[in-house]
């Protein structure tokens, strides 16, 4: 059975943890310390920061300026592990732009900080959480856009998506992933504007 920890207590947090439920798998969630304000729900394995990683897929849920503090706990740990970049570094005070470098992603620069057998695949973060609780989008399964270079890692990540009942769709290496947070990126500002809808945002129709 896969399992997976997920590093933060947020609303993605809670809803990748609605997902691996629904998939079955064995879900741990790491908060930044016992005091963090976070549902304690019946079946979740709950840790604080520095706890050792139980799940061969490790997701970071928190923003991509949190990264270097948690490698600091567990860059060694990570190795050998399936590791889901889930961020879309937006400038959200303006609203205006990607903070990540022109000609990367915070999917390809967590890659350069990891181990030597770390796999990185970006994920989840062109849906907004509400479409992730729930499973659907609108009238349709929600559609989750992947990318990676380890053929291996994507498979292990594609079928936590479809146990849940929702698409996965490969999007191709990892260089995809600064379009994958272009889209992110578009979709927040889009919600925040009031042009779409949080609990909708985009689709992609079979």
């Amino acid at each position: 059975m896969t399992s997976i920890s997920i590093i933060g207590s947020g609303k993605m947090s809670g809803a990748i943890s609605e997902v691996a439920m629904r998939a079955g798998a064995g879900i741990q969630i790491i908060k930044r310390s016992a005091a963090s304000m976070s549902a304690a729900r019946p079946g979740l394995e709950y840790g604080v920061m520095g706890d050792e990683l139980t799940g061969d897929l490790v997701v970071l849920a928190v923003p991509y300026s949190a990264y270097s503090g948690i490698l600091e706990h567990y860059r060694d740990q990570l190795s050998e592990k399936v590791v889901i970049d889930i961020s879309n570094p937006i400038d959200f005070s303006t609203y205006d732009q990607l903070k990540s470098p022109a000609d990367s992603s915070t999917a390809a620069e967590l890659a350069k900080m990891l181990p030597e057998g770390a796999a990185v695949v970006k994920a989840f973060n062109v849906n907004l959480g509400d479409t992730l609780t729930s499973g659907t989008n609108g009238t349709t399964p929600t559609t989750v856009l992947y990318a990676g270079d380890y053929a291996d890692a994507k498979m292990r990540v594609a079928a936590l998506i479809e146990a849940s009942g929702m698409r996965a769709v490969d999007a191709g290496p990892l260089t995809r992933a600064r379009e994958l947070e272009a889209v992110g990126f578009l979709q927040i500002v889009m919600a925040a504007l009031g042009k779409t809808r949080y609990e909708s945002g985009f689709a992609l129709l079979p």
